[in-house]
């Protein structure tokens, strides 16, 4: 199988320690991700390493001996080291603090230690046979305060560090677990449960063992998963996993079971909130989500597998040595290898081998492995790093060899677009609480995440729309059709679409000459009304005449486009229009002569040029007593206008009378004798005369 066929694969940068030998111990601290690679007891030499660390942490510590249990603080501020079964060693960490050991003995009597679990930087929790202990350290008096303790019969643990609880098996059978939940200095006792299970036992001896549980926190929610190796039903003769909820308020409760269809030895991860069911005898993996739908029998839902079997990528491990010459080839991983130890979430170790790795899901190979477009969309939306996938699954169903049906089209889309609207929701929701103040008086509000499942309108037009669109062997039609869908989805969730959308549809359908359809959309508003949408559209005046006037009518229902209306209707040297228009909406009194009389003077048109004046100089008289213009305004027009724009009657009175009109302008002087105008209407727009003799 090629790298396209595996969806697991080991990170490329694991861990690398010492490996396990009979001089060097290896211990994994589940809380920090650390390896302790502990030689001769400490007295050689303790290495600790982490997926995070840049630099290992080296140290020596006197050989007391055999370690237990070794393990940092949060922070790395004091180590701790189990010894004996009575007692857990100190050691600050602290700069300028003593590095002095200093001894802690768990209190309740004839107790023997079984581990121990930092939960803070300063609080740790020792688990006994018979029951749990709280400490709080005090590394400047270098001794231990026990915050509370509580006795119970412990047959094994389990600490979450995610969710902060511990888990302890507890009565003869081992099935009854009771979790215990640590948070600033206080412990609190949740609710006990019972696991069950697949038969009952015929002895009375311990019959569930901590390698069939796990503890891990899924979609946000802590869950115990029990591996139960028979079914407890007769038909179904397959091991499975069994979910319970472990809420921090409330009794535990079983809500979902994994059927693995296969016996053998498991191993279990949680990555990307994915539970990874490992098969030792087949060296394969599977992968569950809990959020895709199930088989619901009343109480819990069934889950099988999302995709068919797989072994992890194939993994080649460095040549050994400290200089690797190029002859020198990789080694081949030995996958599923019986010396492999799995821990939470996503940890495996091979202490034979010197190596930890976080195990990854590659989301690409699962685009072929998984044809159902519309469950393939709901897989990858829960996915950490899925926005480039989700847009290449959007590309390929786009494409003639793979495209999909228009129904499965608009599926994917209005999947997408649900999830778009959950967060513009949220931000506005963030928004409005912000601007009302309740940050100050209410809980910590915080600001929606933008996870890559939101993948808005920039994503799919960068991406898939505008290329889809310049591909020339696709139907035009089909991908009218494919814009259309996508808007109307945008539409469906009442998400306002941008602008660049429609401008795409537009430049689609002139591509293709298909102009009624284009009178439709617009007419009908199937393209909503943008500023930029109407710009567009003058520039296809050329191409489809109409579209001028579309554009006029979109900037007037837009409402808050007049500014831009009367620019289009100088540049198109309707004055007069442009003047009525701002009249009709009452902006008249405060807007700018000189645009006017220059768009007047560019037509060429004097007595267009003549009534524009007239009618500037009747708002002056109106607004200011005097027809003058402003200084600035008379500057500005002597620049355009030349050295004077002068009238001058010759006659007095209009009525009947003779007139000698001299205009001035630009250095031309017009002489129109033997004007005698029988009506001159000053009004807005029109001037009419009546010439006589000229």
């Amino acid at each position: 199988m090629g790298e396209e066929d595996y969806y697991l694969e080991l990170c490329e940068r694991p861990v690398h320690f010492e490996k396990a030998n009979p001089v060097n111990c290896v211990f994994f601290d589940e809380a920090n991700k650390q390896v302790f690679a502990v030689r001769s007891g400490g007295a050689t030499g303790v290495v600790v390493k982490g997926p995070d660390d840049r630099n290992p942490i080296s140290f020596r510590m006197e050989d007391k001996g055999e370690v237990k249990c070794i393990k940092f603080s949060l922070e790395n501020k004091i180590l701790a080291v189990q010894r004996t079964s009575k007692t857990v060693d100190f050691s600050n960490f602290i700069p300028d603090s003593s590095q002095l050991e200093y001894t802690q003995e768990c209190k309740t009597k004839n107790a023997n230690i079984l581990g121990f679990c930092w939960t803070s930087s300063t609080e740790i929790v020792f688990i006994t046979d018979q029951g749990i202990e709280f400490y709080q350290v005090l590394p400047e008096k270098r001794n231990l305060k026990l915050l509370k303790s509580q006795n119970i019969n412990v047959n094994w643990y389990m600490y979450c560090p995610e969710g902060s609880v511990i888990l302890l098996s507890t009565t003869v059978l081992g099935n009854v677990l009771q979790p215990f939940y640590f948070r600033a200095g206080t412990m609190s006792k949740l609710p006990k449960f019972e696991i069950e299970l697949p038969a009952a036992p015929k002895s009375t001896k311990l019959s569930l063992s901590e390698r069939d549980i796990a503890m891990a926190t899924i979609y946000g929610q802590l869950y115990v998963l029990f591996l139960r190796h028979h079914s407890r039903t007769s038909n179904s003769a397959g091991a499975e996993v069994v979910l319970y909820h472990l809420p921090r308020e409330g009794a535990c409760k079983k809500m979902h079971i994994l059927k693995l269809n296969r016996t053998g030895k498991f191993a279990l991860n949680v990555v990307d909130n994915l539970v990874v069911v490992h098969h030792q005898d087949t060296e394969t993996s599977v992968i569950f989500d809990i959020r895709l739908r199930g088989e619901f029998d009343g109480s819990v839902t069934l889950h099988h597998p999302v995709l068919p079997a797989r072994s992890i990528q194939p993994y080649q491990i460095p040549a050994a040595g400290p200089a690797p010459v190029t002859s020198q080839s990789p080694v081949p991983c030995k996958l599923y290898s019986s010396s492999w130890i799995v821990f939470q979430p996503d940890i495996i170790i091979s202490a034979s081998q010197g190596y930890l790795w976080n195990l990854q899901v590659k989301l690409q190979p699962i685009v072929n492995l998984l044809p159902d477009k519309g469950r393939l969309m709901d897989f990858l939306l829960q996915r950490k790093e899925c926005k480039m996938v989700i847009l290449s699954v959007c590309s390929q169903m786009l494409t003639e060899s793979d495209r999909a049906t228009l129904p499965v089209i608009a599926t994917v889309f209005d999947k997408l677009n649900q999830e778009y609207k959950k967060y513009l929701d949220a931000e506005q929701n963030y928004t409005m609480a912000v601007e009302a103040g309740q940050s100050r008086s209410g809980p910590l509000l915080r600001r929606p995440v933008r996870t890559q499942a939101v993948v808005d309108q920039s994503d799919m037009y960068t991406h898939v729309l505008s290329v889809f669109t310049e591909k020339k062997e696709t139907p035009h039609k089909f991908v009218i059709a494919v814009l259309m869908e996508y808007i109307r989805s945008l539409n469906q969730f009442q998400i306002t679409v941008q602008h660049y959308l429609h401008e795409l549809v537009i430049r689609t359908l002139v591509q293709h000459s298909l102009f009624s359809t284009l009178h439709q959309f617009l007419q009908y508003h199937v393209l909503s009304d943008s500023k930029p949408l109407a710009c567009l559209l003058l520039s296809l005046e050329s191409f489809y005449p109409p579209a001028h006037q579309l554009s006029l009518d979109m900037l007037k229902r837009l409402s808050t486009a007049n500014d831009e209306i009367v620019e289009v209707l100088l540049s198109k040297h309707q004055v007069l229009a442009a003047l009525r228009f701002i009249r009709g909406i009452g902006g008249h009194d405060n807007i700018s002569a000189r645009k006017f009389l220059d768009a007047a003077k560019q037509t060429e048109d004097h007595m267009l040029f003549y009534t524009i004046f007239r009618f500037f100089e009747q708002r002056n008289q109106r607004l200011r007593g005097n027809p003058s213009f402003t200084p600035g305004e008379n500057r500005a027009a002597r620049k355009l206008w030349g050295s004077h724009i002068q009238y001058q009657e010759i006659t007095g009175g209009w009525g009947g009378a003779r007139k000698l009109l001299v205009w001035r302008t630009l250095g031309l002087v017009l002489k129109e004798q033997n004007f005698v105008p029988a009506r001159i209407s000053l009004s807005l727009f029109t001037v009419v005369r009546v010439d006589s003799g000229c």
